[in-house]
């Protein structure tokens, strides 16, 4: 699966499908998303400069935001970006599909958050992915990803399908980029921007 390919698919992807709790209730879903922004604030700095990479319609972006962030919603889907604006229109919002991210915020941040992203990507397109995330991190900034391990590791094959790792895989690619694994309570791994090697 391409960065592309996986685009194209969301981009064109009925809301109603983006989230399992989209099926329940329109506040069930957009809850979800603030249940998730206050698990977040559990290990973000207050007040400190977040990119929401992946970030849809804004579930948990505007949430951040209102919780005193200084919030920049990213994705690769115009149409999810057109969303999160239509729901909230002073969250800034930015086209990438992660690889530029850098390039394209012209400053570092804080911290990336992505959730329920990298998970939809092939081995080769994530570890890009990340990498393009990393560079758009300072030193000692975090980057909280949904980057699932498995004892049984396998590449998804369609662009909703789940990609999981081993931990020595995360491991190395934590190493050439410059993450630092970081012990948490949250259910997404997070890691330190440290230098790369």
């Amino acid at each position: 699966m391409s960065i592309d390919t996986v685009i194209n698919a969301w981009n064109a992807a009925d809301p109603a499908a983006i989230h399992p709790t989209r099926g329940l209730s329109e506040e069930a879903y957009r809850e979800s998303g603030q249940v998730q922004a206050e698990l977040l604030a559990t290990v973000l700095p207050a007040g400190c400069r977040v990119v929401d990479f992946g970030c849809g319609d804004g579930r948990v972006t505007i949430p951040l935001a209102a919780l005193g962030y200084e919030v920049v919603g990213t994705d690769s889907s115009p149409n999810m970006l057109d969303r999160l604006a239509g729901a909230n229109p002073t969250v800034p919002v930015l086209l990438t599909n992660g690889t530029d991210l850098a390039e394209r915020l012209a400053c570092k941040v804080d911290a990336v958050v992505s959730l329920a992203v990298l998970i939809h990507h092939s081995y080769e397109s994530c570890e890009r992915i990340i990498k393009g995330l990393r560079a758009a991190v300072r030193v000692n900034g975090l980057l909280i990803l949904d980057w699932p391990v498995s004892d049984e590791p396998r590449e998804g094959d369609s662009w909703i399908s789940v990609t999981t790792w081993t931990r020595e895989q995360q491991d190395e690619i934590c190493r050439r980029v410059g993450l630092k694994r970081l012990n948490n309570g949250l259910p997404w791994p997070a890691f330190r921007a440290v230098k790369a090697g």
